[in-house]
């Protein structure tokens, strides 16, 4: 191991702070300014600071390496995009306002890249050209850019943002899968090298396209994504889970109106009836691209999901109030039974077994108990419908499903064909045909998780970062500075320990005891060496575990390197 060079604390730029920032709501945010990491610039763009840069960088270098290793090459591609490719590809308008677009002096209009997809399908189709030169898989780690409506949570939801992409090119489906698999092992190997306790979830594809995904978890309470995993290993967004849903059933002899005078509720119906809310059925009005209005029912305890009903519509919108007295629907009191002509019924899949409804009867103040299909009203379409939750059963194993919140971090996808075909990107096949190239699309958040590590990796003290990512793997502390015993055994441990190859940080700053104690544990130094007067007496130091929190005293003359191995030994667990 090379020697490292020695940071000294009175040379880096780090102005921790004592209080949180006004605008931080999570902890990743506000520990990371306060730990002088970062500093922001504007709504959702922020600077790196020094040492937020070193964390910044070995993170790269993790994924750089993890990509290196599946033999995906790297390459810089502009993050300036000409409008003319996201014409071609029929994005420029589909993405919407988030995307930052812009007009040079020659009024010629551009974006700033969200994402790469277009940019590398115009590279590659003039370059590959036969089956021979497949698959061929490139990765770039740069800056993207979206106007976040509503940029918040630091580095989570920026407009300003560093990602790892890579684009394969296949000529097969049997080549793209074992590309999106590699892809795959490679992200689980980042999440664990970045110390994340994570799953690989079900997802939707989203803008990106194609319809095969995955979406890495890294779990956290601060997460936007709320996702359904089971003991088996199955994980899903609950957008997207197929979760075994078990309505409770209710019990009737036949089809009864009753008087229900009360707020159009599921809670209220259920709370007028004396029934938990999963004996009830909910229900939603729509209209779809073509006009047509449909009625959506689900269990009454479960919610929709607009990712599952736009694959059973395709696109929809809800009917507003006025739109729905226009077309005789009941708002708070819609049932299946007796709904106005040419109204669609499209039912969850998991109320297939249930016998009898409880739903509105399309009167104000009136309900239906004991609806059954086939009897009292048909379904015209069954489809998944609702929103996975807690207790739902693992289509797996059968088990009940546990619910968590997280943040996504990475995201692999098989997009098949529809960036080639629209943009005519073609190789000719080994019997002489041109093909459109099969693509794969990987993306994996930098910043985003950066702060994922943090808010996984943090207590009341500050952050305690993994080994692997830490600005700096020891801190060398002196209680006292300017002495003639204290300062120079400092020095010495320090010295010994860059001369071992192990990165160290020397505070010597001229502060209280307690000042570098609150930094180093606000900035994370995963291990502390305390040099004070009292134990140098008895030829001792301390070593502080910032992870366990664990203090022990070793002797001076052997601390660089009991510290050395302690050091090489946690290195090892993220390799």
């Amino acid at each position: 191991m090379s020697a490292s060079r020695l940071l000294r604390m009175t040379q880096l730029y780090a102005p921790t702070l004592k209080e949180d920032p006004v605008d931080a709501e999570i902890a990743s945010h506000r520990l990371l300014v306060r730990a002088a990491m970062i500093r922001k610039v504007a709504s959702g763009v922020y600077s790196f600071l020094p040492l937020g840069f070193k964390v910044l960088k070995k993170l790269e270098q993790i994924v750089r390496e993890e990509m290196e290793a599946i033999g995906c090459e790297e390459m810089r591609m502009s993050i300036i995009q000409p409008a003319e490719l996201w014409h071609e590809s029929g994005r420029w308008d589909d993405y919407g306002p988030e995307l930052f677009r812009l007009n040079d002096r020659h009024e010629h209009t551009f974006a700033l890249a969200p994402t790469h997809e277009e940019l590398i399908t115009s590279l590659v189709r003039n370059e590959l050209r036969s089956y021979k030169e497949l698959p061929k898989s490139l990765f770039h780690i740069t800056n993207k850019y979206r106007d976040e409506i509503r940029p918040r949570f630091g580095l989570l939801r920026g407009r300003e943002f560093i990602m790892k992409d890579a684009y394969d090119f296949h000529p097969n489906r049997e080549s793209l899968q074992e590309g999106y698999d590699a892809m795959a092992r490679a992200y689980g190997r980042i999440c664990d090298r970045l110390g994340l306790t994570w799953y690989p979830v079900e997802a939707d594809s989203g803008q990106i396209g194609g319809k095969v995904t995955c979406e890495f978890m890294a779990l956290a309470d601060a997460g936007e994504a709320e996702l359904v995993y089971c003991g088996c290993g199955y994980a899903a967004n609950t957008e997207v889970a197929e979760a075994r849903i078990k309505p409770l059933a209710f019990e009737a002899d036949a089809l009864e109106k009753i008087h229900t005078p009360i707020e159009g509720t599921i809670a209220a119906l259920a709370e007028f009836l004396k029934i938990p809310e999963a004996a009830t059925v909910k229900a939603l009005s729509v209209r779809d691209a073509s006009g047509a209005i449909s009625v959506l029912f689900i269990p009454g305890d479960h919610e929709l999901g607009e990712i599952k009903a736009s694959k059973a519509l395709g696109a929809f919108e809800f009917l507003n109030d006025e739109e729905m007295l226009e077309k005789g629907l009941v708002k708070g009191f819609m049932g299946p039974v007796g709904l106005p002509q040419g109204v669609r019924v499209i039912a969850d899949v998991s109320l297939k077994d249930t016998p009898h409804w409880v739903v509105g009867a399309n009167e104000v103040d009136h309900h239906y108990v004991g609806a059954a299909v086939g009897t009292d009203f048909e379904v015209d379409d069954w489809a998944d419908l609702a929103t996975a939750r807690l207790g739902d059963r693992c289509p797996v194993c059968g088990k009940p499903l546990e619910l968590a919140r997280g943040i996504e971090v990475g995201q692999v996808f098989q997009l098949g064909t529809k960036y080639s075909e629209s943009m005519s990107a073609r190789f000719m096949d080994e019997d002489g045909s041109e093909k459109p190239f099969l693509m794969g699309c990987y993306g994996w958040g930098v910043t985003r998780s950066l702060a994922a590590v943090v808010e996984q990796h943090n207590d009341e003290g500050g952050i305690r970062w993994p080994l692997s990512v830490a600005p700096a793997e020891v801190a060398v502390l002196p209680l006292i500075v300017g002495d003639g015993a204290v300062e120079p055994a400092a020095l010495h441990i320090a010295e010994e320990l860059a001369a071992a190859g192990i990165e160290t940080v020397l505070d010597d700053r001229a502060e209280r005891a307690g000042v570098k104690f609150n930094d180093a544990d606000l900035i994370g130094w995963p291990y502390q060496i305390i040099v004070g007067k009292r134990g140098l007496e008895a030829g001792e130091v301390e070593l502080k575990d910032r992870h366990s929190g664990e203090k022990r005293q070793i002797a001076l003359n052997e601390a660089a390197d009991l510290v050395s191995t302690v050091v090489r030994e946690a290195r090892a667990r993220y390799l």
